[in-house]
């Protein structure tokens, strides 16, 4: 899939929410398709975000290198096939670090973020909701393992 909705919601979540804390290199996202690479997020995703007072508007789409399984030190994707699509193409030694988000941020385990590409405002209100609850659990369990 491209990154121009989910992805940049919680890429853009993730910095605001980490920001200045240490915890984190950083925040990156990318698609494990290539259809948008380049272009800005969704106008959708970029006015949800700017109602809640975040500016996701200078983010770009690109997808998922072969180097990014060895520089991150955690993946975390937005939904089963996303994260299938990761593990069969990453080496065996970086399988432990690719994870659902919402599992991985203690939001609900097993829990896919859906996506609200084909939907409406409503679908990226809740899409955005859940970004920024992944963007919070992540900040409590870094915190946690700091």
């Amino acid at each position: 899939m491209g990154n121009i909705c989910r992805s940049p919601l919680l890429e853009g979540w993730a910095r605001h929410v980490l920001g200045d804390t240490g915890l984190v290199r950083l925040v990156d996202s990318a698609g494990t398709g290539g259809w948008h690479a380049g272009q800005p997020p969704d106008p959708r995703a970029i006015a949800v975000a700017a109602r809640h007072g975040l500016d996701i508007s200078g983010l770009r789409a690109r997808q998922v290198r072969t180097e990014d399984f060895n520089s991150m030190d955690l993946i975390l994707c937005a939904d089963r096939d996303n994260q299938r699509h990761l593990l069969q193409r990453a080496p065996r030694d970086a399988h432990e670090r690719i994870a659902l988000a919402l599992d991985w941020a203690g939001v609900k385990a097993g829990g896919e973020v859906p996506d609200p590409y084909y939907g409406n405002t409503a679908d990226f209100e809740r899409v955005n909701a859940l970004c920024r609850e992944v963007a919070e659990g992540l900040l409590q369990r870094l915190r946690g393992q700091a």
